[in-house]
């Protein structure tokens, strides 16, 4: 027994120390940047990019005094290598001829839910629209692998925008001068909710705490196995589906605009959920009732997803497929995760290393990294 309670202390340490280096580092949203490219009479193409200051120090090291804080006089004084960055990394081609960038020489700066950007605007002239366009990104795909630009393109004469996503496995796309269809937009949407709940960790580890006693009963104030998989299998189809049911309603009413809250409440809140659902697994307060947790907690999800969705941007001739087909790629994700855990946990249900070790330490882990987030969150930590 001491054997199986030391290898779980290691355990457990290892999993902060993993966590501790990772997950903050996730603690507000992926690096993302927005671009909204418009096509105007004739051949002009205006280009208005966003970029992270967070990014670009990164990148280009704009603190030049090292002191962590990023000053505007700063930013400014590398206007030209901010441009001249961001001309290397973005090109449009017509057909088979590129459409040279001209940047304007002002640069301004805005505010997004995770702070300041740059604000680079462009102008290109394409005498073969008619061709086609193309658009190649390779914005600091060197320096995050998983950052990715977020362009909402308005064709020549169309009612609304397309968004488009581009990651470092599609940097170049073609900008398609008609609407698509109802199937690829959905598509893309169902692959966006997926990728958004396997890369969001705050949601993940609140699922998880609600998820990791499904396969125990608590008897004499201590945890216990429980006695076959259909009981934890409903535990578990109890929790999903309350925290499914609330963040589809609150993800619904705040992406159609009926409903909103301060970024900065949400993420908060949030990151307060998953301290929440870990501490309870130590004491067991809410035993049987894990699903009005997940309820509860899940409404102010809902409101962290829908920010993500309103960053992708929604196609209002198509707002319901978007909608629709993001909240099913959350699902099925989540679900994967589900079918992955459900039984892992359960074979290892009786083990002192479940017990002591993941439900025991790794809650402890969870709640002191969530912890750390509420108080990025909270206070507004860089």
């Amino acid at each position: 027994m001491k054997r199986m309670f030391l290898a779980a202390m290691k355990l457990s340490l290892v999993l902060v120390f993993l966590a501790a280096g990772v997950l903050p580092a996730h603690a507000h949203k992926p690096s993302d940047s927005y671009l909204t490219i418009q096509a105007r009479d004739g051949n002009r193409i205006e280009v208005r990019w966003d970029l992270s200051l967070r990014d670009l120090d990164f990148a280009l090291q704009l603190d030049r005094n090292g002191n962590g804080e990023l000053t505007w006089g700063e930013v400014r004084q590398r206007t030209a290598d901010i441009h001249r960055y961001a001309t290397e990394r973005l090109a449009l081609a017509a057909g088979d001829k590129p459409c040279p960038l001209q940047p304007s020489p002002n640069l301004q700066l805005d505010r997004h839910s995770d702070g300041t950007y740059a604000v680079l605007a462009f102008v290109a002239d394409c005498p073969n629209l008619v061709n086609g366009l193309k658009l190649r990104y390779g914005a600091f795909f060197d320096v995050d692998a998983s950052h990715r630009g977020l362009v909402q393109w308005i064709a020549p004469g169309a009612p609304s925008a397309q968004a488009l996503i581009f990651a470092q496995t599609s940097a170049e796309q073609a900008l398609a001068l008609e609407a698509p269809s109802a199937w690829d937009t959905l598509r893309q949407y169902v692959v966006e909710g997926v990728w958004h709940i396997w890369i969001g960790f705050d949601h993940i580890l609140f699922l998880l705490s609600l998820l990791l006693p499904a396969v125990l009963v608590r008897a004499a104030g201590r945890w216990e196995p429980a006695a076959s998989l259909r009981s934890s299998s409903l535990e578990v189809l109890k929790v999903v589906t309350a925290f499914t049911l609330a963040h589809s309603v609150t993800l619904s009413l705040a992406a159609l605009g009926v409903v909103s809250l301060p970024s900065r409440i949400v993420e908060s809140v949030i990151a307060a959920s998953v301290v929440l659902a870990a501490l309870n697994n130590l004491r067991g307060t809410i035993e049987r009732r894990r699903w009005v947790m997940a309820f509860a907690f899940g409404l102010v999800h809902g409101f962290g997803f829908a920010s993500v969705l309103a960053d992708l941007g929604l196609p209002q001739n198509a707002l319901t497929l978007a909608l629709v087909g993001f909240n099913v790629g959350v699902e099925l994700g989540q679900l994967a995760i589900v079918l992955v855990f459900l039984p892992l946990a359960y074979v290892l249900r009786r083990t002192l290393f479940y017990r002591i070790g993941v439900l025991g330490f790794g809650s402890l882990a969870v709640a002191a990294i969530a912890a750390w987030w509420f108080v990025q969150r909270a206070f507004d930590l860089g």
